[in-house]
Parts: C-alpha cells; structure tokens; sequence
C-alpha cells in the first residue's frame, strides 16, 4: 500500500512538470522588493486566487502596527488552509515572498523568470519563490492523489524574512498562527539544497558602538577630541583580541559552511563626522574634529554560548580601550537580537522528511544548521513550535547574487520529498 502511495504522489508531481514551471515564473515576475516593501498585496492577490480555485480556505492577513507596515507599503501575508476528511495534525508549509534589492551584475532580466537548460533565473528563484511553488505544487499532488487525508495542510506566504520577518511570521505567531494547539508540524522551503535537512541557525546580535568626542575647528585639532580616532583604537582591538577570541570557539551544530562553525563578528557600517550629504551638494565640507563615530557590529553566536557572555566580550574590550585612552567615552546600543535554535534529529517532522528524502534520493539525508536566521527564530521562540524545520530546493551560495537561480528538477524531487513527507504526516495507515 505504502509503495503504491508513493508510486502516485511521484507520478502526480511529475504531471504537474509544466505548472511548478510556470507558477515559479509568475511569482518571480512580481517583483515583490524588500525594502522597501513593494507589490505584497499584488502577489498575496494572486496565490488567493490559485489556492480558492484549489479548495484552500484563505485570509489575507495584514500586519498592521508592525515594523515597517504602513499605508504606503503594508506587510500583507497570505494563508491557506485544506481540511482533511477525518481529525488530524496540520502540516504548515511556510515561505516568504519578499526578495532582496536586485544588485548589479545580471546576464538574465532579474524579473524575467527565463527558463534556460533546465534553469529558472530570476531575483528570488531561489531564495525562495521556488520552495514556494514547490510547496504548492507538492500540496496540490498530495491533496488529489489522497483526498482522504486526516489533519490540514496549511501553506503561508509571508513579508519581510529579509529584514528581519517582523511583518510576516512574528506577526503571525504573535496572533497564535502558530499555535502549537493548531500547527503541529512545520516546513520552511529555504534553499538548503533538496538533500539536506536544516534543523536551525546560529544567533544573532546586532548592536551600535558609539565614540564620543568634542568638535574643534581642524586647523587645530588639538583643541578638539577626535572621535574616528577612538574608534579606529576600538577596531585595532577588535583585530588584536576580539576576532582571535572569537576564531577559537567552535561549535557542535553542524553548521555549514565551515568557517561558520566559529562564532564570528562582522563591522557592517562606519561613519564618523559631520552627516553625509545630499547627492546634489557639490560643496567641500566643514573642516571639523567629529565629535561622534560609529560602527555596526554583527555578531554571530553559537548554540554553546549565552547572550550575556557574548555582550559581555564586546563591553570588556571596551573597557580595555578605555583604560589606554583617558578621554574615551564610548555608548553601546542593542539593535537586534535572536537565540540559536536547534530541532532534535529524532523530531517528528525530521524524521518524516528524512524518511522522504531516502525513497526519493535513495541517500540519507545531511543535518545542517544555517549560519544566518530565518523565519524558524519566530515559530519557535514567539510562537513556541518546535518542531520546524527548513527543507527546500535550490542552493543556498546563489542567494541575493546576481544570476540567482532555482533548478527545475531540483524543485520536482522536493516536491516529490514534500508530498511523501505530507503522506506519512497525515495519512492514518501511513504512521507508526
């Protein structure tokens, strides 16, 4: 019995060859851009109307008061849900349908979704409207091919991962989306490459440093207190303790790639002095000492650590450039900040997916963590869902570059992973 559902759900996927094609099109070529946040309604419009023609009961759900919804760009997400015959579990497909600035570059149109040797090339093909299309297309399969299935499949669609998924999922989780009492199961189709399970991510703290100074006219510096320089003794430090520091602690998640299996540390902005002017100004500027100077930190940690250690580390080095420069006077602000996540290998969904992915691939599946988070830091930590994990097609180094691309068969065997796995979830005589 178990075979012959495998036979058909294989079967209903490969008849469905053409449409994951085209739907994965369509998706690219709206050019959902984030920021600042363009054209959500225009796609969440256009999956209602698929998922309506499919049975799907939908809500468009609008993340009204969340970080960057407004009147001109609101953060709309979409969620569609189909009922079983019988009592069951639901199974939750969740992807995001923001993608990130184009970027220079590019040999295809980046919102053309050209289909070139068995390629699919467009901004967000991979990351990650094609998991998308394949979560649908997987669904729809499993949904016509076992129409006696117990439980729900939900699918979602949701804003802004790139920035943080503050107007998608935590929105979502935040008004009991994921509920634990109404989801019990959750597939993030990230491109983690069709042979590999996620089962998490690394934290995250973003943090400012400021140094203070005092502005003097710079023909005299010396009557001044020079900011930039206090910084660029911070950055001397960092260089002599910090990343040494951080380099020799290494984790046991298997995070790849390898050189993020260390906690690491990256300076994402600078800017000291007088603010930057207009693109129009076509004048020197003012010759000041800058009393101000700051730097953006993204510090990325390990499962192994604490948060408190983590600030700690950066506030100690503060403190030792402190002590070597008697007119230092520094601030720390928290910008962000996420806790690792980790779902166990024997989890229920793992294990599932896991199952899927030998009857497909005939191979077992690689364990990873991803070194960036995703929209699992929400399931878990607001919505208190644990058993999630990210299972997709496509392949992670191809995400924000230019020539972004999702491979057709890559997408077919995911879908064929994906409604296997809705199989052994969500058919009675398929669990044990």
């Amino acid at each position: 019995m178990a075979k012959d559902i495998d036979t058909r759900l294989a079967a209903a996927i490969e008849a469905r060859r053409d449409e994951l094609i085209s739907l994965t099109q369509d998706l690219i070529r709206i050019p959902t851009l984030n920021p600042p946040g363009r054209n959500y309604r225009e796609i969440c419009d256009y999956l209602d109307g698929r998922f309506s023609e499919q049975g799907f009961q939908v809500e468009l759900v609008r993340a009204e008061g969340a970080l960057a919804d407004s009147d001109r760009y609101p953060r709309w997400n979409i969620v569609a849900r189909r009922e079983g015959r019988i009592s069951g579990e639901t199974v939750h497909f969740n992807s995001h349908h923001d993608v990130v600035e184009v970027g220079n570059g590019w040999s295809f149109d980046p919102f053309g979704a050209e289909l070139h040797e068995g390629r699919i090339y467009g901004r967000g093909a991979c990351d990650m409207k094609g998991g998308l299309a394949t979560s649908i297309i997987a669904a729809e399969a499993f949904i016509h091919a076992c129409p006696d299935f117990a439980g729900a499949v939900e699918i979602s669609a949701t804003a802004d991962e790139e920035s943080g998924g503050f107007g998608g999922v935590a929105y979502l989780a935040q008004e009991g989306w994921f509920d634990p009492s109404r989801v019990q199961h959750v597939i993030i189709p990230e491109p983690l490459n069709k042979d590999r399970i996620c089962l998490g991510h690394r934290g995250v703290w973003w943090a400012e440093i400021e140094t203070k100074g005092r502005i003097a006219h710079g023909s005299m510096p010396f009557l001044g207190d020079c900011a930039v320089r206090h910084m660029g003794a911070v950055l001397a430090e960092m260089e002599e303790t910090l990343f040494p520091l951080l380099a020799s602690k290494r984790t046991e998640m298997p995070v790849v790639p390898e050189g993020a299996k260390q906690s690491t540390l990256n300076i994402n902005a600078i800017h000291g002095g007088e603010p930057v002017q207009d693109a129009d100004y076509t004048g020197l500027p003012a010759p000041c000492v800058p009393d101000r100077c700051r730097i953006t930190i993204d510090r990325r940690f390990l499962i192994e650590e604490e948060i408190s250690e983590v600030k700690a580390e950066v506030s100690a080095m503060l403190e030792k450039v402190k002590s070597a420069r008697p007119s230092f006077e520094y601030e720390i602000r928290d910008l962000f900040e996420v806790q690792p996540t980790m779902t166990p290998e024997g989890a229920p969904v793992v294990r599932s997916v896991a199952n899927a992915i030998e009857k497909v691939l005939s191979r077992q599946p690689d364990y990873v963590v991803s070194p960036g988070t995703y929209d699992q830091k929400h399931i878990d930590r607001i919505g208190r869902l644990k058993n999630c994990i990210a299972y997709g097609p496509g392949i992670l180094d191809l995400a924000h570059q230019p020539d972004e691309w999702v491979g057709v068969q890559d997408m077919v065997d995911s879908a064929k992973v994906m409604a296997l796995t809705l199989a052994e979830l969500l058919l009675p005589d398929q669990q044990g």
